[in-house]
């Protein structure tokens, strides 16, 4: 009867609580538990597999570089000037739901794309979608579905992601048609979705990036005056590994804060 009961659980698609059911009938201890009691921990189960399937089926998609980033992770040495009661307020991912950006600016190596994908993969666990490009590799994949005719399908599932992480923006000047495809973008997404921008070059000298001057202004409209803003501040993080690493000296300001100011890596 056990078995029995226990593939029909299957067969409705519970498998969680089919090894619940399983695990109470083999353990002695669960004897002493009420009805109420079993039969909660069985739906507990079965919700947690669930949460958890969904959760990877959203990291997964989001294509995050750094996948297991996280708050818990992030680097807050004194140098880097992060401020921890604004990470604090963005955590909670209303901004995204009110379709807000995040622009995360410094120089290179400071962990911009890091932080980016630690909200990106918090964003996964809070059920939020998320997709990473870094930008030069989103316009290659617009102009190839140009060609192709399946344009429009791509600019469908970036209108209904709820978090669009584009990586090392600015690195490359925007010609006017990219100007243009990017620009469709971020128009689907006005007041749907939310932009989270990793970029070395400061905000106010994004309109220099655009070839055609009306196009910067329509997307910049688009995507700065709606947005929070973090300046991450001090040396590479990937010179100053490299230098520990070697036992070369760094300078002091640059080592890891006390281990009460400093949540930890990122």
């Amino acid at each position: 009867m056990t078995n029995q009961t226990a593939e029909k659980l299957r067969g409705m698609k519970l498998p969680a609580m089919a090894a619940e059911y399983l695990r109470q009938s083999e353990t002695r201890l669960c004897d002493a538990l009420d009805f109420d009691e079993r039969v909660g921990m069985m739906a507990d189960a079965e919700w947690l597999s669930r949460e958890n399937r969904r959760i990877q089926r959203l990291t997964k998609a989001a294509g995050l570089r750094f996948p297991g980033a996280g708050f818990a992770d992030i680097d807050h040495r004194p140098s880097r000037k992060l401020d921890k009661a604004l990470v604090a307020r963005l955590s909670d991912f209303g901004w995204a739901r009110d379709a807000r950006n995040l622009i995360i600016t410094g120089a290179t190596g400071c962990g911009k794309t890091w932080l980016a994908c630690a909200f990106g993969a918090e964003a996964c666990r809070a059920g939020l979608s998320v997709l990473f490009f870094r930008v030069n590799r989103l316009l290659g994949e617009m102009a190839a579905a140009t060609g192709a005719g399946t344009l429009d399908r791509m600019f469908g599932k970036l209108k209904k992601t709820d978090i669009l992480i584009l990586d090392d923006w600015g690195l490359a000047g925007i010609s006017a048609p990219e100007g243009r495809l990017l620009l469709e973008v971020f128009e689907d997404r006005y007041g749907l979705g939310a932009t989270v921008f990793s970029a070395q070059i400061p905000v106010a000298n994004w309109h220099d990036l655009f070839e055609d001057g009306t196009i910067a202004d329509a997307v910049l409209d688009r995507v700065v005056h709606n947005s929070h803003r973090i300046e991450l501040h001090g040396q590479s993080l990937r010179a100053v590994s490299a230098a520990c690493a070697h036992g070369y000296p760094v300078v002091a300001s640059e080592m890891a804060a006390p281990q009460q100011d400093d949540d930890g890596g990122g």
